[in-house]
Order: structure tokens, then C-alpha cells, then sequence
């Protein structure tokens, strides 16, 4: 028969269950719920969504490909677009310059038709000095022929009454030759300057003809140059516009491509923090569990010694005031100087169609409206002598002989005429020429205090 603990445990084990736990099976049963429990807690809800579409690797590489395709279709449609932009440039400097050549030509056949029209006068005043001539000569012989014998030298003076008669017939004879001689001479000067007034006056208008026809065949010829090269230039950036639709196509393309690989590994990312951290939470979880199963297997040992335990956790200005201001503002696109063989006598000034353009210095308005190769353009004779010039203007707001200030709005940027983008072309002709002797605009006000800079 046993003795001791050993017996006493059979005993217990085969005792008859009574429908009642034991205090220490009872605490181990409740440390493994307990821990359970916990595990079900700690362990975070997987919230990765469902996977989105993986773009292959052949299908981002077309899409690489197509996008590079169209930049280099556009990087040569841009070159192309660059030099028919500077031959535009070109033609239209020697276009401006034509026009100016057709207006200089225009101003000396003005000038020649007003020396003509002197030449005309000279020529009928010569005219009428011959006919004044004519009727002296005519006069005389008139004279000559009623007296007759009378007028001879010598039956004047035999025929003479005394002393007094004799000297008066004798004056009268003295003053009779005089006249001869003096309308003979006359109607001689007469003559020459009629022909010499008939040649200044053929000669004049020969020079003003010639002028004429060659500024305006120069004129027509830098005009049809710059219209085809303009249409030109018009197909070439259609063509540009054409691509960088295409570009931007292939780029958004592979965007998206992009944009959904990187979406993918973002989602595989997310998934793979998601399983660390339940791996982790399941981790601390069945640790968690484990020290309560633990302290529940001590206290089942302690019995009923009432023994417990516990455990816790824890980003060039116009206007102004003075004698002299800048006409606009802007960025200076171009400078004057010598350019393509030719001569841009002027500095254009890039701002958008609107913006306000001032009168440069003060001075009267001699011309405001349509101006060949500039569209419109305001020409003012300014109080010191010099023209300034004002084209491509888009609208101007003073007439011809009106008096405006230094800094006065006078008209705004525009687009017209024989241009490749909206700027001011200004122009300063310090010697009262209206459409000559330009000089470098930028260099003439700093001259007079005002700041440029560039050019």
C-alpha cells in the first residue's frame, strides 16, 4: 500500500469528480484564456487593400521609348523652329530697313516735286519775261516803223528848230538805242533761263522717279521675303505645337505606367510593414501569453496558499518723371547694331499686347497711325531736336500735332506689322530726320539719365 505525497496524489486523481475545478486548475485555465485574449488584441487587423496593377517592365520601357521618340522629334523641331525664327528676324530687320528706305525716298521725291514746283514758277517767270520782252521789242519797232524817217540820226538832228530842239532829239535818240539794247538783252537772259529752268526741271523729276521706283521695288521685294518666311516659320511651329502634343502624350503615358509601378511597390511596402508589425504583435502576444501561463502554472503550484502574481506594460521699368524716361517696360530682346548685312536701327523692348509705352522725351506728334513694316507707329519731334520712334504699337492715343510730355502714355505694345512677338521697337534720330539717322536708343538715354541695362 502506497505511503506518503506519491499516494496522496493517486488518491486525489482517481476521487471521484465532484463538478468542481480545483482553485489552481481554475487560475492555469484562466492564465491561457487570459493569454488568449491578449494574443487576440495585440494582433493588428490586416488593412493592406487588394493589389493594384503591376505594369511590366516591357510595357514602362515602350512608353520610355515613345517618350523619347517625341522629345527628339521635338528637340528637332525646335531647332528647326529656332533658325526659321532668326531668319524671321532677319527679314524683318531688312524688311524695317526697306521701309525706311521707302520712306526716306518718299520724303526726297516730296522734296523734289517742291524744287519741280519751283523749277515750274522759274520757268513762268522766264516766260513772262520774254513776253515782257517781246512787247518792248514790239513796242519799239511799232515806234520805228510810224515815224520812219523821223527817228534817223541825222534828219533829227538837221530837222531841229534851235539849240533846245536839238538836245531834246538828241536825248531822245540816246534813249531810244539804250532801250534797244536793254530788251535785246533781256529777251537774251530771258531765254537762257528758260532753257536752264526746263532742264532743273526735268532733272528733278527724273531723280524723284528713280528714287521712287527703286525704294519701292526694294520695299515689295523684304515684304514678300518676310510674309513667305513668315508663313515659313508658321508651319514649321504648327508642326513643333504638332510634337509637343505628341510629347506630351508619351510623357502622361508613362506617368501613369510609372505612377502604377510605383503604386505597386508602394502596396508591397505597405503589406510587408503590415505582416512585420502583426508578425511583431503576435510575437509579443504569445510572449505576453507565455508569462501568463507562467504565473498561472505558479500559482496552480502554490495551491491554495493564496499566492498571485501579476504583470503590466507600458518660395526693362518705363515711365517714371524727368526730361527723359524709359518708353516701356520689358525685357530687351534687341539691340541696334549691324545685323545680317543690314542695319536694326532700333531697340526692341518684349512685354506683353497692352502693356503702356510712354512718350520717351516731350515734345509735338508729327505722325501717329499705319507705318510701313511697323504696322502703327508714333513719330515724335521732341523739344531738343531728336525724333523718337514708336512701332508695332498695338493702339496710340495721340494725334498728329499734338504736344505730349516726358513720361505721357501715349500708346501700348503691340503685335502689327513685320514682327515675330509683341514688343516696342524705339528708335531716336537726334538730328530731326524723321526716317534717318538713327543712333543706338539705349546709349542716348543713358546719356541722359536713364538707366538701361544690356545693349
Amino acid at each position: 500500500m502506497l505511503q506518503g505525497p506519491a499516494a496522496r496524489r493517486r488518491t486525489h486523481a482517481g476521487r471521484p469528480s465532484s463538478g468542481r475545478r480545483p482553485r489552481g486548475l481554475r487560475l492555469a485555465l484562466a492564465g491561457v484564456l487570459a493569454s488568449a485574449a491578449l494574443i487576440g488584441s495585440a494582433a493588428p487587423a490586416l488593412a493592406v487593400p487588394a493589389p493594384p496593377a503591376n505594369p511590366s517592365d516591357s510595357q514602362i520601357s515602350d512608353a520610355r521609348a515613345q517618350q523619347d521618340a517625341a522629345a527628339a522629334e521635338v528637340g528637332r523641331i525646335a531647332a528647326l523652329v529656332a533658325g526659321a525664327e532668326a531668319e524671321l528676324d532677319r527679314l524683318t530687320v531688312q524688311a524695317e530697313a526697306a521701309g525706311a528706305t521707302y520712306l526716306a525716298a518718299e520724303e526726297a521725291r516730296l522734296a523734289a516735286q517742291a524744287a519741280a514746283d519751283q523749277a515750274a514758277a522759274q520757268l513762268q517767270a522766264a516766260a513772262d519775261a520774254v513776253a515782257a520782252a517781246r512787247g518792248r521789242i514790239g513796242d519799239f519797232a511799232r515806234t520805228s516803223y510810224i515815224n520812219g524817217s523821223q527817228l534817223s540820226t541825222t534828219h533829227v538832228l538837221l530837222d531841229a528848230d534851235g539849240p533846245a530842239e536839238l538836245v531834246q532829239r538828241a536825248a531822245m535818240l540816246e534813249f531810244v538805242g539804250n532801250t534797244q539794247v536793254d530788251v535785246l538783252d533781256s529777251l537774251e537772259l530771258a531765254r537762257v533761263d528758260q532753257a536752264n529752268a526746263e532742264s532743273a526741271a526735268r532733272a528733278t523729276r527724273d531723280a524723284a522717279a528713280a528714287a521712287e521706283a527703286e525704294a519701292a521695288a526694294a520695299k515689295e521685294a523684304a515684304d514678300q521675303q518676310a510674309a513667305t518666311q513668315l508663313a515659313a516659320y508658321s508651319e514649321i511651329a504648327a508642326q513643333k505645337a504638332q510634337y509637343d502634343q505628341q510629347l506630351e502624350a508619351a510623357n502622361i503615358a508613362l506617368l501613369e505606367l510609372q505612377g502604377a509601378r510605383d503604386a505597386y511597390q508602394q502596396w508591397q511596402q505597405q503589406k510587408a510593414a503590415e505582416e512585420a508589425a502583426a508578425a511583431a504583435a503576435a510575437e509579443r502576444a504569445a510572449r505576453e501569453a507565455a508569462a501568463a501561463a507562467a504565473a498561472a502554472r505558479a500559482a496552480s503550484q502554490q495551491g491554495s496558499s493564496g499566492g498571485s502574481g501579476s504583470s503590466g506594460g507600458g518660395t526693362a521699368s518705363g515711365g517714371g518723371s524727368g526730361p527723359y524716361v524709359m518708353p516701356s517696360s520689358g525685357r530687351i530682346s534687341s539691340c541696334y547694331g549691324a545685323r545680317w548685312g543690314t542695319t536694326h536701327n532700333g531697340m526692341d523692348i518684349a512685354a506683353p499686347i497692352g502693356t503702356p509705352i510712354y512718350a520717351a522725351h516731350s515734345g509735338v506728334v508729327k505722325r501717329a497711325g499705319t507705318a510701313t513694316g511697323f504696322g502703327y507707329a508714333v513719330y515724335i519731334l521732341g523739344d531738343d531736336g531728336a525724333v523718337t520712334v514708336y512701332g508695332h504699337v498695338n493702339r496710340y492715343f495721340v494725334s498728329v500735332g499734338e504736344r505730349v510730355s516726358a513720361g505721357e502714355h501715349i500708346a501700348e505694345v503691340g503685335n502689327r506689322g513685320q514682327s515675330t512677338g509683341p514688343h516696342l521697337h524705339f528708335e531716336v534720330h537726334p538730328n530731326g530726320a524723321m526716317y534717318s539717322g538713327a543712333v543706338n536708343p539705349a546709349q542716348w538715354l543713358r546719356n541722359r539719365g536713364v538707366g538701361v541695362s544690356g545693349c
